[in-house]
Order: structure tokens, then sequence, then C-alpha cells
């Protein structure tokens, strides 16, 4: 299993939590950073997953192939933000 995934579980976030998370990031970027706040996770579990994605940024295609949703979306969202 995807790590980012993994971890969003073992802090019993809900598949539908999950599946809304990534459609924000695919939309929104700046929308699934507030969501992420909600989710409860401790701020070390936290930043952990944040140095995991930073680390290997590939995780994010792989839990949205993972999750089915489209990782072109993902990156026009980013292209967004940095135009």
């Amino acid at each position: 299993m995807n790590p980012i995934l993994a971890i969003l579980k073992k802090h019993n976030v809900s598949e539908q939590k999950i599946a809304s998370l990534f459609e924000a990031l695919t939309d929104n970027p700046m929308m699934a950073l507030g969501l992420v706040q909600q989710l409860g996770i401790p701020p070390e579990q936290l930043k952990q997953l944040m140095a995991t994605i930073m680390a290997n940024p590939e995780l994010i295609k792989e839990a949205t192939d993972e999750l089915g949703l489209d990782f072109a979306k993902v990156e026009a969202a980013k292209e967004k933000l940095n135009s």
C-alpha cells in the first residue's frame, strides 16, 4: 500500500475522506492543505507524512493511481499554482 494512504488509514481517515482529499488535491491544492489539517493527524505524524512526500513526490502519483483518480489533474492544479 502507498505510504501516504497507509498513514491516513492508520489515523482512521475514512476511504471517503481520503478520496475527497485527493480530489481536492486535483482541483485546488490549497484547499487540500486545509482538509489535511482537519483530519486530526498529530503534528509529528503530519510532519513525517510531509517529509515522506517531499522526499518522494512520486508517491502522490502512486496514491492517485491507487485511488483511481487522474494524476493529470494534479499536474494541472500544480501549474495553476505556479502561474
